[in-house]
């Protein structure tokens, strides 16, 4: 992987330090991280920041981290996003060291839940759910004991072993933990560690009818693949008891005891990052599907033209704390902003089109004026761009009465064409619906270049497009999804929803320099942002994402608001 993906090694916290001081104090010879997303979803803007922390501070310390699929939910999870997963992180441009399922360890899990059996420290409930969740007490009562909770340990092996031969229906029997019901940490109160689903699953098929909870192959899958140091998020740290509980349980049957660490996880403005919210959206169709470039999934901000740098660079910028707080979407846009406008090409295209007849140039003549690619960067070269007699502008760059400090076209005034002239509105020519159609034009010839030789000085410069050369194309002109900065707060998040988060302008027009690869360019469209060929474009109709504005246009939104 390029520098330019890297973790920055000087901007300390509080893991890093921990992980330094673990290895001077010879506690740790070898970092082991792991990411370890579940298959039920896309991932999203919040797994990038663990995805950066995890495979970062591994490569730091010239450790490794696995990427582990933990599929213990088959009725939620899918081939589909297994692939969606492994895709995205090398995206991010991480390569794991080892990419094992946690299913891959049912029979060693089902052998350590034997041996909790065994101990007696795990019994079978055959209470209901609805049972079982009574009695689980609140954060206020103390649970009560299962009637099931004194079984022997014969009849519990009898039963589990029966579980897994498929003996009974689903929700027929649970195996818990034997913990502790008064326990002030609800996690505790004996929780549930194997249910009964015949669901066939991904990876195993019809192998399995009985599988462990997320909480119970948590703390061991880390434990078999000798992870040093489990970096969760905050919400799991009411978990970490359990996962020590756990462990300590085992601790004479597993092959190494990791250890537990939480971090805040990202929070940022004008977003969703849950799941099961995101999938609403995909499934109510407010969006059009998991990659819709609204989406904060990885997979729709890669089709909305974010770079892997910009996600990289953002994460760290970021950092890593103990303490949740609210990031504001700007900071996310300015690091994709900061890193187009190193990259991205200068091009010319006109999304909302108005037509302008320049009267005195030549009615068949066609020339070539010279464009530059990137103004802050000579070895991006040169191009050379079509002008004839008729062109299209901008709909917006044009006012009939304009006020003073209107500094674009208008009847009467002057304005000069990127690249090209200085041309003079005449005339406005309207339907008879008393809408604006076109503008008749004149131009002068010794301004060409985009400066005239008198030293007149014209304030305003306007992009072009040759109506004879010019490309059609449909334009997506993406936004924030939510008009709230904490969407998830409400109390249905779909009234937060941005009417205006895709507007798609379908006679755009491009010069014809706009290329159409198999891997999307990103380009500038000069004075209207950053934009990225679209997954549906075709020669004969190309389409394009905005992937950001030039500005952001939020910050005065925010302040009057």
């Amino acid at each position: 992987m390029s520098d330019s993906n890297s973790v920055e090694n000087d901007a300390s916290n509080f893991i890093r330090d921990m992980i330094a001081a673990d290895i001077k104090s010879g506690k740790t010879k070898k970092v082991i991280t792991r990411f370890p997303p579940e298959p039920n979803g896309y991932l999203h803007i919040g797994h990038a920041k663990s995805i950066c922390l995890n495979f970062g501070v591994a490569r730091e310390f010239d450790g490794f981290c696995n990427l582990r699929v933990d599929d213990t939910n088959p009725e939620k999870e899918s081939v589909e996003y297994v692939n969606s997963i492994r895709r995205d992180v090398e995206w991010l441009g991480f390569t794991w060291h080892s990419n094992p399922f946690a299913s891959d360890y049912f029979d060693q899990l089902y052998e350590y839940a034997l041996t909790l059996i065994k101990q007696g420290d795990a019994y079978v409930d055959s209470q209901s759910a609805d049972e079982i969740r009574v009695k689980r007490g609140t954060l206020k009562q103390p649970g009560v004991d299962s009637p099931y909770r004194n079984r022997s340990v014969e009849e519990n092996m009898k039963i589990f072993t029966d579980m897994k031969a498929g003996e009974y229906t689903d929700g027929k029997h649970v195996l818990r933990a034997k913990i502790d019901m008064q326990s002030g940490n609800i996690n505790m109160r004996d929780p549930i560690i194997y249910r009964i689903r015949h669901v066939t699953h991904h990876n195993t098929g019809d192998q399995w009818c009985i599988y462990p909870l997320y909480d119970f192959t948590h703390g061991l899958s880390d434990a078999i693949e000798g992870v040093t140091h489990s970096l969760c998020t905050l919400e799991f740290e009411d978990h970490r008891p359990l996962y020590d509980w756990i462990l300590d349980k085992l601790i004479n049957d597993i092959p190494s005891r990791p250890e537990q660490t939480e971090f805040a996880r990202l929070q940022l403005e004008y977003s969703l990052t849950s799941k099961r919210k995101l999938n609403q959206l995909v499934v109510d169709k407010h969006v059009n599907g998991w990659d819709d470039p609204r989406m904060l999934t990885i997979t729709g901000m890669r089709r909305r033209g974010f770079t892997p740098e910009s996600i990289v660079t953002f994460c760290s910028m970021i950092g890593v704390t103990k303490k949740d707080s609210q990031i504001e979407m700007g900071v996310l846009e300015n690091a994709l902003r900061d890193d187009l406008n190193r990259r991205a090409e200068r091009r010319m295209a006109v999304v909302n089109p108005l037509k302008v007849i320049i009267e005195n140039y030549p009615q068949d003549q066609t020339e070539m004026v010279t464009g530059v690619n990137h103004p802050q960067n000579p070895d991006y070269g040169t191009r050379e761009i079509p002008f004839s007699r008729e062109i299209y502008i901008e709909r917006d760059d044009f006012m009939e009465d304009a006020p003073k400090k209107f500094f674009r076209l208008s009847v009467g005034r002057e304005v000069r064409l990127r690249f090209a002239y200085y041309i003079t509105c005449k005339e406005v020519i309207k339907n008879e619906a008393g809408e604006i159609e076109s503008l008749v034009c004149s131009y002068d010839p010794e301004s060409r270049g985009g400066s005239s030789p008198d030293g007149r000085k014209v304030r305003g410069t306007i992009h072009w497009v040759s109506a004879r050369h010019a490309v059609n194309a449909r334009v997506n002109l993406y936004d924030r999804l939510f008009t709230s900065p904490n969407p998830g707060a409400a109390a249905d998040f779909h009234q937060a929803l941005n009417p205006d988060s895709n507007i798609v302008m379908d006679n755009a027009k491009f010069e014809p320099a706009i290329e159409l690869t198999d891997n999307p360019i990103a380009y500038q469209f000069e004075r209207l942002g950053y934009f990225i060929s679209d997954y549906d474009s075709t020669n004969d109709k190309p389409v394009f994402n905005r992937t950001m504005t030039l500005r952001d246009s939020w910050a005065k939104i925010e302040q009057s608001g």
